[in-house]
């Protein structure tokens, strides 16, 4: 049986949205322990005893450094600066795995072959040898520690790497666990695992990203975001000490000579669930959009929650509305990294704050 038939008996529906009681996955979510196919992510196999090096070329953060038991954020940017993908990496069998929206996967396969050439690098597509999984909650970890192999404990630190008998957990932080497991073995794992969390579907896992104010870019997304505009170097996502990669000038002096317009910003919204890429507007701009939607989920508090890239001084407002100018309002929420989230304003060469490096 594959796993989407297994999820099937399982009582998944709504496209792997939820498993029969939606409203009652996502309050599972907010105080409980849930486990969670993450069928919209797909899986990238960059092996060859050039991988490491290939990607630490390509990608925005440190590829060479990566630790052998640890996990980073990374995307792939344009000759623009401007996020193609956005990733999850680890090491695994000498070679590295890259987690990625899954409608995304074949267009950045075929990106990255492009730059093949005549390293000794091999791609492949992983994700139907591979299953990944989302469990978060406060018996998270007791989960895992059922797994075979895992042992006593979970990783302590976030974005470090276990290795158990059917794959791999990557620990997210505040209880969020990233697992890769075997798609053979993934019907056990899941009735493992499901002895201490709740069934829940993609919905559930959507507004755990939200509120952890954690990037993802999608199709609808792709090309519109500087890393710095979706908060990527606040979540670990870029490297500034590494050498250059597609992209790397602008989003370096984005970081050090430029003035940023737009930030990611969590918010609530009612009214119909905010799409990946929506735009967003408010009164000083007018008919012109001033941001994008990145994410949105059902909230366990009802409405809606998003990941919103707006334009800084629109958000000091506080007006700002979805669709149109008159659309649905939101409003904003805390992030986890709140103290860190401003608006990067370092002057440029000539001493100037407002100078010629605005990237808006």
């Amino acid at each position: 049986m594959n796993w989407t038939d297994f999820l099937a008996q399982q009582g998944v529906r709504n496209g792997f949205l939820d498993f029969g009681d939606p409203d009652g996955e996502l309050a599972s979510a907010r105080s409980d322990t849930v486990l969670i196919p993450l069928t919209d992510l797909g899986l990238i196999r960059v092996s060859g005893e050039e991988a490491a090096g290939f990607l630490h070329n390509l990608l925005t953060n440190d590829v060479n450094g990566l630790a052998e038991n640890g996990a980073r954020r990374s995307g792939m940017c344009n000759a623009k600066g401007r996020l193609l993908a956005s990733f999850t990496m680890w090491r695994d069998d000498g070679g590295l795995l890259l987690a990625l929206s899954a409608d995304l996967l074949p267009q950045v396969l075929k990106k990255l072959s492009m730059y093949v050439l005549r390293s000794k690098v091999k791609l492949s597509d992983e994700s139907e040898k591979t299953v990944l999984l989302g469990l978060s909650g406060p018996r998270s970890r007791a989960a895992l520690a059922g797994l075979a192999g895992w042992g006593e404990t979970a990783p302590a630190a976030t974005l470090t790497l276990k290795r158990f008998g059917q794959g791999q957990g990557i620990d997210l932080g505040g209880d969020r666990h990233l697992l890769a497991v075997s798609a053979i073995e993934a019907p056990t794992v899941w009735q493992q695992l499901t002895q201490l969390a709740r069934p829940a579907g993609l919905a559930a896992w959507h507004w755990l990203e939200i509120a952890a104010g954690t990037p993802r870019v999608t199709a609808a997304t792709q090309e519109e975001f500087v890393p710095q505009m979706v908060n990527f170097e606040l979540v670990g996502g870029v490297s500034f000490n590494k050498g250059c990669y597609p992209g790397q000038e602008i989003v370096a002096r984005t970081q050090y000579l430029g003035k940023i317009k737009r930030r990611m910003y969590r918010a609530r919204i009612e009214g119909a669930l905010p799409s990946p890429g929506a735009p967003l507007f408010a009164p000083e701009t007018g008919d012109q959009a001033c941001g994008n939607i990145v994410l949105g989920a059902p909230s366990p508090q009802g409405g809606f929650e998003a990941l919103a890239v707006v334009q800084s001084s629109c958000h000091a407002t506080g007006d700002v509305h979805l669709d149109s100018p008159d659309g649905p309002r939101l409003s904003f929420l805390p992030l986890p990294y709140q103290a860190e989230l401003a608006p990067i304003e370092s002057p440029d060469a000539a001493g100037r704050t407002d100078g010629t490096a605005k990237i808006g």
